[in-house]
């Protein structure tokens, strides 16, 4: 998710800023609603820590237990076996560029987890609201862009097969609601004259993935933000011969409905219509309703809140239970798990940076960076 859309839509939605006055909700944790599990053959259990490089970089120390400890150790030890990393194509910086992307998706292979590839197909962030093509591939026309995109991602993954990092998932996109490298990839409606447009790109994308990955052993994702509008989504992938293996979802209450009930009918939904692999493939929840830092924080009021799952760490540890819960209830085994957005994106700037964190509250750690009781929850 990009943290500048975050703060757009929260300054214009919801209007709440950060406070020394910001408080937490006092409502008694709601038991969570036993609901069978049926086991999964894979249970995926994943964090997206994108930001960790750069966070590193400022010599910012994680504990757990109070024990300083690298990340992905952290991770790792409490149960963690994916890593999810965005690759934008040549962004200003050198952070979530290929060289720091092939470098880390090394080390998450030596810790001995998976490995979740999130292609942005832009320079920067990339979701519903925008999706720039990269500078330059901007002049191209269709043929010529899809062309790009696929030896593009031919080569990113040919790369990771050369170091032997290759992903488990892939996903072509993100958060591709409203399409791809727009304007030519741009899907203003389900029945806008681009579509073929869209799921040409997006096939010239599985394609490149294919061509180097003969074996078949990437799951190929397609990203979608709001479960309940996904139904539809799908559908339209479906009908236009999209060839995909799993349906990745971002769901976060505040801006997808908090009633856990819906979001479970809506995963069913899909389970049953498509019977492909499901997997939230973004979420969070927050500890506190307070602040490290002078950023505007994207959850800041109670009635961001899903009832009875306070902002604390006993709440942010039972709303990612229930998630699990109802991932495992899917049916026929295709709810294969969740990944946490940036646990790692604490206050790493300074408690009074303004261009800081937007989300130091809803990482897994604490403001003195120690493991939340949520990190239980990998287990």
């Amino acid at each position: 998710m990009n943290k500048i859309v975050f703060a757009f839509i929260f300054l214009l939605l919801i209007g709440c800023s950060k406070s020394p006055t910001t408080g937490t909700s006092t409502t008694p944790i709601a038991p969570i609603t036993p609901i069978t599990p049926i086991v999964s053959t894979t249970v995926y259990r994943g964090a997206d820590l994108s930001f960790l490089t750069e966070i590193e970089q400022a010599n910012t120390q994680f504990s757990d237990s109070g024990v300083i400890k690298p990340a992905l150790t952290i991770f790792k030890n409490n149960g963690c076996n994916l890593v999810r990393v965005r690759l934008w194509y040549n962004p200003s910086t050198p952070h979530s560029g290929l060289d720091e992307v092939l470098g880390f998706c090394k080390r998450i292979k030596q810790n001995g987890m998976d490995i979740l590839l999130d292609f942005h197909y832009s320079d920067t962030w990339a979701d519903p609201s925008t999706q720039t093509t990269p500078t330059a591939w901007s002049a191209l026309n269709n043929t010529n862009l899809q062309d790009s995109l696929f030896q593009y991602t031919k080569r990113v993954i040919s790369f990771l097969q050369a170091q032997n990092t290759m992903p488990a998932i892939v996903q072509v996109g993100n958060e591709i609601n409203t399409g791809i490298l727009w304007n030519l990839g741009k899907l203003s409606s389900w029945t806008d004259p681009n579509l073929t447009n869209f799921t040409g790109l997006l096939n010239k994308a599985i394609a490149g993935i294919k061509a180097v990955d003969t074996n078949n052993s990437i799951s190929i994702m397609l990203h979608y933000a709001g479960p309940s509008t996904a139904l539809g989504f799908f559908n339209l992938m479906q009908q236009q011969g999209v060839v995909f293996d799993m349906i990745g979802l971002s769901y976060y209450p505040w801006w997808h409905g908090s009633d856990l009930s819906v979001i479970q009918q809506n995963l069913n939904a899909l389970a049953t219509t498509f019977n492909k692999k499901i997997m939230i493939a973004e979420t969070a929840y927050p500890f506190t309703l307070g602040y490290n830092d002078l950023t505007n924080n994207s959850v800041g009021t109670v009635n961001q809140l899903i009832s009875g799952y306070d902002a604390t760490q006993s709440g942010q540890l039972a709303y990612l239970q229930q998630i699990k819960t109802i991932l495992l209830s899917v049916p026929n085994n295709l709810g294969i798990g969740f990944c946490y957005w940036a646990p790692d994106w604490v206050a790493f700037k300074g408690t009074t940076a303004t261009n800081g964190s937007s989300w130091e509250n809803l990482a897994l750690f604490d403001f003195q960076n120690n493991t939340t009781q949520a990190i239980k929850a990998f287990k």
